[in-house]
């Protein structure tokens, strides 16, 4: 393919810095065993006897220990000469079939065999109300067959909307457990009833007609650990999960800078966030009814590097990039790509970019697409993801910026390897 005069001559990248950021952690030393105690009084409240089956919900991010968290939610359910066994709760992702949702619970180490309970994918769901007169409320078949479910999430800040309920059990419930169904009914009408409004209402029917006794709220700090855990009845996750959602943004990664001319991610990902790169972080988003994330960071060029291989070829979000690179484009699976930008109503984290043969010719043409800047004047960073930065690279127009900030452990002159 040809590409202009500009793109095709070599080109010379300023020095490049890494830079090591030291905030303080807040990791949970045992997470796992946290949980195990609070489920002793948690699995007696609600009920559990001897013989009856749970359904354990669990979505497919990729959280901290999350195969470890999930095993001990099984095993205490067995404790009490009960029947544990897996939902995966994650609306179109895995392109909606069961074989795709095993599979992603599977890249994150959630097995029958780490876990010692029957994974069942299957997609059926039953409709438990309808909300606004007309918004159906799905929840899995194979979880309202069971005596009893309990869902684990992640709480944190939404890639979509802002409020005191934002991406966590809400979310899990109603468009997690409500499998492909479920996610369509929400995302769909939300851009009528809105995201925040709508999501409360269908939340607080899940709570009201299933058989949810339990959910498990997990945060985590800048370093993506487990800071804290928290299993929560029902009938409390919608007062007790704003306060878990305060904490997340309080301890939530994010870039020390407002403006950028590149910034450049090496790979997006399901796991990574729902978006394949988080707005929180980047300050891109694009869609309807979203709200703007540019005040959190203001990047004329961004420029994404790869996948992630646990995002299984969902390439979501790269539509938010303005340039990826051309293995980015081969390995995207396109149909489970469209099939998350379809149900979520998100066509534009599906538009593909401008495509660069290589991972240098992309970073390349963010820096000369951006006007007449000389290239030891841009302000570039490179991460690895949105979920890391606490590591990550500066360009020389950024040293001095950088060395005023707290927290700073390390800024030292590195080689800039792509390909």
């Amino acid at each position: 393919m040809r590409y202009p005069a500009y793109i095709e001559k070599d080109f010379s990248f300023p020095q490049f810095y890494r830079v090591r950021l030291n905030p303080p952690s807040r990791a949970m030393p045992d997470p796992a065993g946290v949980l195990e105690k609070e489920l002793v009084q948690a699995l007696d409240q609600v009920g559990i006897k001897p013989g009856q089956t749970v359904a354990v919900g669990v979505g497919s991010r990729g959280i901290n220990q999350i195969s470890s968290l999930v095993s001990t939610i099984c095993r205490s359910i067995r404790e009490r000469s009960a029947v544990p066994f897996i939902v995966p709760a994650m609306g179109s992702h895995g392109s909606a079939t069961p074989q795709g949702q095993a599979m992603m619970l599977e890249k994150l180490g959630v097995t029958p065999g780490t876990c010692n309970a029957e994974i069942r994918p299957e997609m059926d769901t039953v409709q438990v109300a309808t909300v606004c007169n007309e918004v159906p409320v799905f929840f899995s078949g194979q979880a309202l067959a069971a005596d009893h479910s309990i869902c684990i999430n992640r709480i944190k800040p939404h890639t979509k909307f802002k409020g005191d309920v934002e991406s966590g059990l809400y979310k899990m419930m109603v468009v997690g457990m409500g499998k492909h169904q479920g996610a369509l009914a929400y995302h769909n009408n939300a851009l009528k009833y809105g995201f925040y409004n709508l999501l409360l209402k269908m939340g607080d029917a899940v709570t009201k007609n299933t058989n949810l006794r339990l959910g498990i709220g997990v945060v985590e700090d800048r370093y993506d650990q487990v800071m804290d855990v928290q299993v929560i009845a029902a009938d409390k996750i919608r007062e007790t999960e704003p306060l878990l959602l305060k904490t997340a943004k309080e301890n939530f990664p994010c870039l020390p800078y407002d403006k950028l001319d590149v910034l450049a991610v090496r790979q997006i990902g399901k796991e990574i966030s729902g978006s394949g790169m988080d707005p929180n972080v980047t300050g891109r988003t694009f869609d309807l009814m979203e709200d703007d994330f540019s005040g959190v960071l203001n990047a004329k060029r961004v420029v994404v590097l790869d996948l992630s291989a646990k995002t299984c070829g969902n390439a979501i979000g790269l539509g938010n990039a303005d340039i990826i690179t051309e293995k980015v484009f081969t390995d995207m699976d396109y149909e489970a790509t469209l099939m998350n930008a379809l149900t979520s109503m998100s066509l534009r984290k599906a538009f593909t970019p401008v495509r660069l043969p290589t991972r240098k010719k992309a970073l390349q043409a963010a820096f000369q697409t951006i006007g007449p800047i000389a290239p030891d004047d841009v302000k570039a960073v490179i991460i690895q993801d949105t979920m890391h930065t606490t590591d990550f690279l500066i360009s020389q127009a950024l040293v001095e910026k950088t060395q005023q900030l707290p927290w700073v452990e390390c800024i030292e002159k590195t080689d800039l390897v792509l390909d």
